[in-house]
């Protein structure tokens, strides 16, 4: 009995996704668009993703991974520009203007990175249009590449920084340990409120119709990370891997326990409170008369 109930809650919203589909071609370019138009254009974008090849995801997620380094690269040379002309706590506020590069790159040149493609992942699987083990097996290919990409990336930066002038292995050090100087819960919870807002950036990127637009939106996001020190993974990734290679504070333990805790973090983030309830808000809107 439940089954059938469930599968007729599914036609619903087949329907409606078809329903919303015709209104999108006949709406003007300029208007807004609709939750459904959005939900549905992302579990398209979503399904498009696993009918990849494996390698293409690969290399794809790895590519997300050097590109995201650019962040790296900027937050090194802001920190290391500044430090001693302003107050410490006041440098990890202004490396939030920069934070946003990388992420601008990976995200409009659409390359897979884990935390932004997090929710829009797991709807096809809300859907039943794919599976959940099929799921975990996709995440695991992009967190591959995204952190494979990030030790080269870090690597790189981490030898031709001080060679060019642009920052020590001093300033690697105190951003690698500033990230891994939280507790697990702290970390866990940081890592999620950063994976709710990445979910929330692949959403209103969706949902914009103009490239200036997405632009301002992957910046305003990802400074807010970067201001409030939230723990994105991927980039944290790279702070921490870096961080290990110059400072005895950093262990591989501690380098290991951060990234998972902020892994776990950032996919609770982005698929309960984006992906989950925004798709349970759009089933309960079909339902309702």
């Amino acid at each position: 009995m439940s089954s059938e109930k469930e599968k007729v809650e599914q036609e619903e919203v087949e329907k409606e996704f078809e329903k919303e589909l015709d209104k999108s071609e006949t709406n003007d370019s300029t208007k807004t668009k609709s939750h459904g138009e959005i939900l549905k254009q992302q579990i398209i974008e979503g399904c498009e993703t696993y009918d990849k090849s494996k390698r293409s995801i690969l290399l794809s997620s790895f590519t997300a991974g050097l590109e995201i380094g650019f962040s790296f690269l900027m937050i090194c040379s802001v920190f290391y520009y500044f430090d001693g002309k302003v107050a410490e706590e006041t440098l990890f506020k202004l490396v939030a203007l920069v934070y946003p590069i990388g992420f601008i790159l990976v995200v409009l040149g659409q390359s897979i990175l884990f935390t932004e493609q997090t929710s829009l992942l797991t709807l096809p699987v809300l859907n039943n249009k794919r599976s959940v083990l099929s799921l975990f097996g996709i995440w695991s290919l992009v967190i591959l590449g995204n952190l494979v990409g990030g030790m080269l990336i870090a690597l790189t930066l981490s030898w031709v920084g001080p060679n060019l002038g642009i920052f020590d292995a001093h300033t690697i050090a105190k951003i690698g340990e500033h990230f891994v100087g939280y507790d697990v819960a702290t970390i866990l919870v940081s890592g999620i409120l950063a994976g709710w807002l990445m979910g929330l950036l692949s959403w209103l990127v969706t949902s914009s119709k103009e490239t200036t637009a997405e632009i301002i939106i992957i910046y305003i996001i990802t400074a807010v990370m970067g201001f409030a020190g939230l723990h994105h993974s991927i980039i944290g990734h790279i702070e921490i891997f870096a961080g290990m290679l110059v400072s005895p504070e950093i262990d591989f333990i501690v380098y290991i326990k951060t990234l998972i805790t902020a892994l776990v973090g950032n996919a609770l983030g982005a698929t309960i409170f984006v992906a989950l309830l925004k798709y349970r808000a759009f089933v309960f809107n079909v339902k309702m008369p």
